[in-house]
This record gives structure tokens, sequence and C-alpha cells, in this order.
């Protein structure tokens, strides 16, 4: 979505002003409210007032259709049971907390969430809310214009609505969630429906923009052996419901059935069948049949009946002129394709070769009355039901009450077709999704079969679904080739929106390709190729693993042949990665010593297919040794890495600079550790304008692992700019240090939002400096909002795995105490923050007091500060930098000296004598600025860049700041004009490189 290219202020007749947001093409008002809109496809998603029920609807009508005794919009049947749901709902909306808070709804097809959402809708209306649905756009029908008045008008709150909402894409719902609806003071109520919660930690992390509380209600099968009475209550009360529109008098003459108790009832919808199909048969004198798959056939058959009779009645003078046998088919058409327009209606039907399609539009209406004016083929309802229409439909099923349709291969081949206009591309989701749904175990397997054949001939409809779909698609008995097929069009790099669903398909396709070989080579493979979709997706633990079975299978193959340890040295690598992500460092190091160790004898034989292998490793190493401390080596193997790279990309760009990017990138992290912020600073800023650089471009077409491992993409720029502004807060750009961090975050949620388990770990590490960082500088309001945001975040990663990420909830709880006092907030929500990060801390440095003992101090002064503030005292927050960053800071450029009173003078304007008097003066204090460092920075001599042999004034004479103050002392520039290679230093060259006694050609 591009930046608004206009906006337009209006206002209607009773002074309500409406503001217009184009984004990018087409856009369409409402009052009260923001719509985002594609260029090519109308409105994101469509916002309307929530409707009540339609009233004194004709008895008469409702029975000739008894699907529409289904329909939740109608509210036939009184709501009953859910109580504990009903409470926590109530509870939800009415309770305290933040403002904006959402749930999320789930529970399977049929368990009665729209007729809940409908109840608690029609209760928050009388309790003064103002209730809004959220409908997704894409083709969907557009609203009469000027139809939405979505002004608050005093009401109580705001309750969004939005159903199925594991069916849209998680960007499109992130930008209904930025709807200016949203943005006022009154609470704010999101409620989600959904029928899984395979979404919903992605949508639970897009919320996260809005500091959102979330939570989720799953409404559970209705319980058979614990409660036996629930099913006969409800039941009870549909029958009697039912039986009003029917004309009985006495319903206690229809009983429940004796299958009752049976798992296929746990459904709030399969009760309301048994009762509707039971009050149905009775009137007509008949058995009602047994089973779901009965029940559906028998109301189906009532729906064929009802076209039936219209048809027969034209002969009466009625207006319509559409056979059953053709009714049959565009309802079939509505099913896959869902509500359309006019024209695009048209055009389906004409396609399907169906003649009249004006009058069999009208006809259908008649029956199937549109939600919205204007729109065509509205389906039938409930999804379940219509789910089970086309399953019964489509040959393959055993249900002899209704038999299949002949037509109904060719139509479903066709709706999912290919076609230059790419009208399919509205509805290909859908019918995927509907199809698969139905195809589920223990619903309608032979629908699977189906899926398959279109499948077949169209693969990248499973992809063009989404993720959700995917999954699915992943569940059923498909054949491996179309399967294959499939998977021929999944992203070579992977997608963020597409990455779990990818790693659930390769999974399963995994799985069958295992089983059908014992090669070694092949099974490494596609061990490899596993681990890094999982990676992808963010299954951290789960990518080791398979990434250890891949080099396990390649050292059995390399056993045999030597040409397989190519394979075993880039399985090495990925395991290096692989482990790297998922904390376990040593693994990561020794994995990368040994690919480096086999790169390094293949590369001597044959450099220029092997030294790309080499670089990586080392690089890789580089990461494994700084984790563990040996710093030094760490930084040798990060710049042979960079050195390789850099080699390499200069003859080919293409192939080498996500190589050379990657290994800067590592070098500017480690330059840091070492605190060599100038160093690090140059890497970093290189790396980060390489990988902006390829993220904005077109994919790589290479397609070998090498290319695939060294892919750069936006997770790696958001972790780059994290610590591009780290560095440049070191180097006091504390403005380019936030925008950075900034960036970094943005870039970070929006991943997070549609695959927050491989990103919110991420996005809670720059969401916690981004709060320590506008802190620092006073925007009091900015940093609480990125702390609370961080401490939400960390909270729930915490929850799943302490080990890893309490240490992270702590700190972002400190920070988030600190910013409240800053911004004078309620402070009671800042003393349970600073307690629970003291006895975070506590217990941490318990076990290692080495590396937490300081934290813990600094969250009991934090919790002390807190009290203070709480007691009303003056309470000073320590704000500025440290002694020992600003020492660690300063001693690492050659360009500044900043003196007690914070002035800043350039080294080249500074007088010898002055410099000389500088110089003693940090000479004379050698051991004390060492020993700071080290107790402040909490690092070893050796991360210092100390040597054997070192006394603190040998060490400070090799820091950048002392060298040019020497320069100075003796009349010459502070930086040296040439270089140790020979050549004059200017702004476009690199001699990073370079070392004393180097010999340049």
């Amino acid at each position: 979505m591009n930046p608004p290219d206009a906006e337009a202020w209006s206002e209607d007749g009773n002074g309500a002003r409406q503001r217009i947001r184009v984004d990018n093409g087409f856009g369409y008002g409402v009052i009260g409210a923001d719509l985002h809109v594609f260029a090519d496809r109308g409105p994101v998603y469509l916002l309307a007032e929530h409707r009540p029920p339609p009233v004194d609807l004709d008895p008469a009508w409702l029975t000739t259709q008894p699907s529409r005794l289904l329909n939740a919009r109608y509210r036939i049947v009184d709501f009953t049971g859910r109580n504990r749901e009903r409470a926590e709902l109530a509870d939800w909306r009415d309770g305290g907390g933040p403002r904006v808070s959402a749930m999320w709804l789930h529970g399977t097809g049929g368990q009665g969430k729209s007729r809940l959402a409908a109840e608690f809708a029609a209760d928050s209306t009388a309790a003064g809310w103002k209730v809004v649905t959220a409908t997704h756009g894409p083709g969907a029908v557009l609203p009469q214009p000027g139809s939405q008045d979505l002004r608050l008008n005093g009401a109580t709150g705001v309750l969004l609505i939005v159903d199925y909402a594991d069916r849209w894409p998680v960007s499109h719902l992130t930008w209904l969630f930025s709807n200016k609806l949203l943005d006022g003071t009154v609470p704010t109520r999101l409620l989600l429906l959904a029928r899984s919660t395979t979404q919903w930690p992605a949508v639970r992390a897009a919320l996260e923009d809005l500091t959102a509380e979330t939570g989720d209600v799953e409404l559970a099968p209705l319980d058979a052996e614990h409660d036996r009475g629930a099913r006969t209550a409800m039941f009870t009360r549909a029958r009697d419901c039912f039986a009003a529109c029917y004309g009985l008098a006495d319903p206690t003459v229809v009983g429940p059935p004796d299958d009752l108790h049976r798992p296929d009832f746990g459904l709030v919808l399969a009760v309301h069948m048994a009762a509707l199909v039971a009050i149905d048969a009775h009137t007509r004198g008949q058995r009602p049949p047994k089973g779901m798959a009965g029940l559906s056939a028998y109301l189906l058959n009532r729906e064929r009946k009802h076209w039936t009779q219209l048809w027969e009645n034209r002969l009466e003078g009625l207006e319509f002129g559409t056979p059953p046998s053709e009714m049959n088919r565009v309802v079939f058409t509505a099913a896959l394709t869902g509500a359309t327009t006019h024209a695009d209606g048209k055009a389906t039907l004409t396609r399907l070769g169906m003649e009249r399609p004006e009058r069999l539009l009208t006809d259908h209406a008649a029956c199937y009355p549109s939600s919205e004016p204007g729109a065509v083929l509205e389906p039938l309802y409930p999804d379940r039901l219509a789910e089970d229409f086309l399953a019964l439909s489509l040959p393959g099923h055993h249900i002899t009450a209704y038999p299949a349709a002949p037509w109904a291969e060719t139509a479903v081949d066709e709706l999912s077709a290919r076609h230059e206009d790419d009208t399919s591309r509205g509805h290909a989701a859908r019918a995927v999704t509907f199809l698969a749904s139905a195809a589920v175990p223990h619903r309608w397997p032979h629908v699977a079969h189906h899926l398959e054949r279109i499948l077949r001939a169209n693969p990248a409809l499973a992809v063009a679904a989404g993720s959700t779909a995917l999954s699915t698609v992943a569940e059923l008995d498909i054949e491996p080739a179309v399967m294959e097929a499939v998977e021929a069009h999944f992203p070579r790099f992977g997608q963020a929106d597409l990455d779990v669903g990818i790693a659930a398909f390769t999974e399963r396709l995994t799985a069958y390709r295992l089983s059908t070989t014992d090669a070694p080579s092949e099974r490494a493979r596609l061990y490899q190729d596993l681990g890094f979709r999982l990676s992808r997706a963010g299954r951290r633990e789960d990518a080791v693993a398979v990434t250890q079975e891949a080099v396990r299978s390649f050292r059995r193959a390399a056993a045999d042949a030597a040409a397989y340890e190519p394979g075993l040295a880039m399985a090495l690598v990925n395991l290096s990665e692989c482990a790297f992500r998922a904390g376990s460092s040593k693994e990561s190091q020794q994995a990368a010593e040994e690919a480096a160790k086999l790169f390094r004898r293949l590369a001597a034989a044959d450099p220029a297919a092997y030294e790309p292998g080499l670089a990586m490793s080392l690089s890789h190493l580089g990461q494994g040794l700084s984790d563990s401390r040996r710093t030094e080596e760490a930084l040798a193997s990060t710049e042979r890495a960079v050195g390789i790279f850099w080699r390499l990309a200069a003859s080919h760009p293409s192939a080498y600079e996500p190589g050379l990017a990657m290994a800067l990138a590592n070098l500017g992290v480690l330059s840091w550790r070492l605190r060599r912020w100038s160093d690090g600073l140059v890497a970093t800023e290189r790396a980060v304008e390489i990988i902006r650089r390829w993220v904005t471009s077109a994919p790589s077409t290479d397609e070998s692992d090498l290319a695939r491992s060294l892919a750069l993409d936006e997770s790696v720029l958001a972790l780059s700019l994290g610590n591009l502004a780290v560095l440049l807060w070191g180097a006091r750009r504390r403005t380019d240090a936030i925008s950075a961090l900034q960036e970094a975050v943005g870039i970070s949620r929006r991943l997070a939002a549609v695959n927050p388990e491989a990103h919110e770990p991420s996005l809670g590490q720059l969401t916690t400096n981004l709060g320590i960082y506008l802190s620092r500088v006073r925007r009091w309001k900015a940093a609480l909002a990125a702390a609370e945001e961080a401490a939400e975040i960390c909270g729930r990663l915490a929850a799943a795995d302490p080990a890893r990420y309490e240490a992270a909830l702590a700190r972002s709880l400190q920070v988030s105490a600190l910013a409240r006092i800053g911004d004078s907030q309620d402070l009671r929500p800042a003393q349970r923050a600073a307690d629970q990060a003291v006895r975070i801390y506590r217990r941490l440095a318990a076990e290692r007091p080495a590396e937490f003992r300081n934290a813990w101090e600094e969250a009991l002064e934090t919790r002390g500060a807190v009290h203070d503030a709480l007691a009303g005292l003056p309470v000073k927050i320590n704000i500025r930098w440290t002694v020992e960053e600003h020492w660690s800071t300063l001693l690492n450029q050659d360009e500044v000296w900043q003196d007690a009173q914070d002035r800043r003078v350039r080294l080249d304007e500074m007088d010898p004598t002055y410099c000389t008097n500088v110089l003693n003066f940090i000479l004379r204090q050698a051991d004390g600025i060492v020993q700071m460092l080290l107790n402040g920075l909490i690092v070893v001599p050796g991360s210092l860049g100390w040597k054997e042999g070192d006394d603190a004034v040998s060490w400070l004479e090799r820091q950048p700041l002392v060298t040019a103050l020497r320069r100075r002392a003796a009349g010459k520039r502070a930086r040296a004009e040439l270089c140790h290679c020979g050549y004059r230093i200017q702004p476009d060259w690199s001699h990073e490189y370079c070392y004393p006694g180097i010999i340049v050609d």
C-alpha cells in the first residue's frame, strides 16, 4: 500500500466532517471512520453499523427454504447456552485495563460463533455501545454511498466485529486496526471470529501497534459426557422456535433424536439442524434421517423442492423462469464464488455456459436475497451447510438421498481455471478454502480428490489462497505429485505471509519423500530444505533438529563418496545459522568450525567454487566465537570473511554482495563488542546500504543453496538497522539513532504481524531499545508506548520460554517503569512492573551473578525511584550516558575532544599545547579509565583489545583518540593522510582492512 495520494474533506447536511483517504486510487467515504482502498480492487474492507435482525419475517417465506431458519442473520432461535462464554465476553467488554482490547472468538464451523457474536452485539447496543461490523473488501460488494454513519455520538464505547478473521490476510487486518474509528478516547473492543487459532498469533502481533490487550475464547464442542442436558435443552429451545414458524401448536410431540449424544452433535449448528429437520419432517409426515450427512441431504433436498415449486408456479403467472436443475448450478456456483457484483456474476455464469444469465441472477436473488444492495450470487448459509452442498454435489460420496450432479466437476474446474482477464482471482481463495474445509478428515474425504484435480490443473491456486489454506491442504490425502506441483510455486527464498503454511506443507511432503528413498544424499537434501522452511516459519528448534539430520545424512554420503563433502560443508553452515538463531551458540560454533575446515581444504583445490562457502562459514564462526567471548578470534575470522566477499563482490556483485553485507553486519557487531565504535559504524552503515538496496530490488534468480543461505530480506534489514542505531547512539548521533531504530521497529512489526513466531523476538528487543533511547532524550510518551509494547511481547515470549526470554521481559518492564515516572503516569502499573523486574533479576543474579548482578542492582534502583515517586518525593532519573559509555565512545574516534563541560572541539582545530595537556590528563588516569571500562561494560580485557604484556598506558596509546592527540601535540593533523598501505586516504576509498607492513602491488 502506497502512502496517500490525496486527502479531501467534506461536510454533510448535519455538519458531520468526513475525511476521505485515497491510497493510490479509488476511495470510498464513511462518516466517522477511514477506509483503505486498493487501486484496482476497491476497498480493503467495508465498515457498517451493526444491523438488528429483520423483524416481522413471513413464516411461510422462511419455511419454504428451511436453510433460512438456520441463518444467524435472522436469529430465529432464541439464544441459549454458552453462559460461560457470554459472561467472559461481557467482563471483557466492561472491564478496565487498556482502552483497546481484542478477543479472538474461535471454534469449528457450526459451533455458533456468529450467533454468539450477534447476541453479544445486541447486548452491547442495549448497553450504549456503538457496534460496527467489518467485511473483507476484495470480492465484496460496495454498500450504497453515504449509507454508513459511524460517528460515536456519545456512545459508551466501540465494538468492532470482524467475521472470518482467519481468512483475512493479516496485512489487511493491520490496515483495519489503524482506522481512525479506533483512535478515540472511549473504550474500544475488537471481536474477531475465526474457525481456528492458526492466524491468531500473527493477528495478535499486529495488534501490538495499538498497544492493545489481547485474549481468546474457544467455543468448545457441546460436552456429551459431563453435560448431557445441555444438548437436550438446546434442542428443545430450537425445536420450540422452529415450531412457532411452522405453526405447530404443541412442539412436544417432537422429541430429540436418540443419537444426540454422538460426537457429530457437539456442534450448535448440528443440534439446530436436528431440531429443524425433526419439525419439518413432522409437519410433512416423514421420518427424519439420522446423522449429520443425512440431515444435510434432507435440508438440501428441501431447498431443491422450493426451487421446483417456484418453477412450477410460473404456470400460474409467477415471474420465475429458472428450472431447478439450473438453479442447482447457480447455487453451487455461488457457494464457490461468494457474493459478487452484478457484472462479475453475469460474466461467471456466462463462462459456465449458462444461458439467460440475467434471468438466472434475478431468480437466484429471489431465493437467496443479498445482504447488500446490488450484490448477486449470495451463497447458501450457514457455511458448513454450503460446504456439505459442495461435497454432496460432487461425485464420490455414498449418500443415496442426494445424488451427485454430473456437471459439478466441470463447474469446479472452470471456476478455478486461469483466465486472461484474471477473473478467477477474486474467488480462487474462497473456492480452495471451502473445498479444503469440506475435505478435512472425518467429513467428506472424496472432496480431496476433486481439490487435487483442480490443483493439478492450476497448482498456483493453493499458494494464492494463502497460508491458512496451504496448511489445510497439507492435512488432506493429496497425491504427492500434485503437492510437488504446488510446491513449485513457493517463493524459493520464502515470503513472510506464506512461510507458516509453506513450512506445514513442506513437512508433509518431506515425510512422503523420505519414505521413498534410502539414499543418504537425497535424504540430506530433503532435511536441508525442510530446515530452511521451518527456520523461515520461526520454528527454530525444529529447524535445528532436521538440519542435524541433514548433517548426519551427508556424513554417511561423504563417507562413501568424497563428492558429497561440499554438501556436508553447506549443511554444517546451515546448522550453524539455525543453532545460532535458536540460542545454541556452542553448537553453532562447532558446526561453523567444521564447515570452515572442510571449505578451507576444498577452496585450496578449487577457490572459484568453494571460497564463497569458506567465507560464509568464517562469518558464522565469528558469531559463535563472539558469543563464547573469544572476541579477538571472532574478529579475525569475520575480517577474513569480509575480505573474501569484498574481493568476490568486486567482480560479481550480483552473486556475492549479499554475503558481503552479512559479513559486514557481523563485523559491525563484533566491533561494537570490542568498543571499536568507528569501525563498527562504518561496517554497519555499509551493510545497511547493501541490504536496503537488495531488499528493494527484484528477487534473485540464483537457485543454489548458497544463494538461499545468503538471501537478504526485510528481517535482515530490521536487525541491521537495530545494530546501526546502537552504533549511531555511541557516535552521539542521537536523532539518527532513533530514526534508524524506528524504521527497524516498523519493519519488524510488519513482519511479526504475518509470522510472529519468527519475528516477535526481534520486535521485542527492538521496541525495548527504542523505549530506552526515547527515554534518554526525554520523549516520555513515545518511550512509554514502546516499552509497554515491548513488555507485552516479551511477556508472551517469556511465558512460553522463560529461560530464553525472562531477562528481556525484566529489561522491558524496567524501561516501562522509568518511562511512567518521566511521563507522570499512574504509578501503580510502574510499581508492578518494577517489582516484577526485581523478582526476575534477583533469581537470574542468584544463578549467574557475573551476568546479571548489575542488572539486578539497576532494577532495585528503578524500584526505589518508583517508591519515591509514589511517596511524592522528587525523583531524578538518570538518562545521561554512563561514564564508561562516554569514555568508550571518546577513545574510539579521532575527530573530537569533549571536555568536562560537555563542549566538543575538533582535534584539528585544537592548539598543540592544549592537546599535550589533554594527552597527559588521559594518561595520568590510565589505570582508573581501564578499570572503569572493564567493570562498567562487564567485559574481559581481551574484549577491549588488551594484548599480552599490556598495561593501562600501553593499551591507551593504541586507542584512536590518544594516537590523534599525540599527532596534534607534534603539530600534525589528527588523522594520518597516508594509510599503512602507502596510499593517500580519501573519503571514497576503503582502507578498513589494511595493516602495518601490508604490501600492495
